[in-house]
This record gives structure tokens, C-alpha cells and sequence, in this order.
């Protein structure tokens, strides 16, 4: 399994992601280049900066996903039957 692939497993999880999480867990010394792979491949990749008030670094995670329409079919803001309109 490459580190693109294990890391886009642990976001799949529902985890989270920082650079040095990246090298300790998975030797990754690239995470943001990782992260690129994954977006290009079609996943929406969200980063929040964190701070210590001295340094910053990015944490990635997965957005949910959101269905475009209902298992019946019907649009997500579809309210109600449609009846009697």
C-alpha cells in the first residue's frame, strides 16, 4: 500500500491528519503533496491551521460526503408528498 493509500485510509476512517502525525506514523515527510494526490483523485479534502501562538501547520480530514438526492429519488430539499398542490 503506497503512503497516498494509507493515508487516505486513516482519513476514510474518520481521522485526522497533521505533517508531523504524517512522519511519525506513516514516515510521510510529504504530507501536502499526499494531500494533493487524494484531492486529484476526487476527494474533498478539508484543512483547518492550528496554532501553538508560536507556529502554525494545517489538519487535514475528509469532508462528509453529502448524497445528492434522497435514496426515493427526490432532491435533498424536497419537502413534503408534492400532493395536493
Amino acid at each position: 500500500m503506497t503512503q497516498t493509500e494509507t493515508i487516505l485510509a486513516h482519513l476514510q476512517a474518520g481521522g485526522s491528519i497533521t505533517p508531523i502525525d504524517a512522519l511519525r506514523e506513516f514516515g510521510c515527510f510529504r504530507l501536502a503533496a499526499r494531500i494533493k494526490e487524494i484531492r486529484a483523485a476526487g476527494f474533498d479534502v478539508d484543512m483547518d491551521l492550528e496554532t501553538d501562538g508560536e507556529k502554525r501547520w494545517a489538519r487535514y480530514s475528509l469532508k462528509p460526503a453529502v448524497p445528492a438526492f434522497a435514496a426515493d429519488g427526490q432532491g435533498l430539499f424536497a419537502f413534503g408528498s408534492g400532493k395536493g398542490r
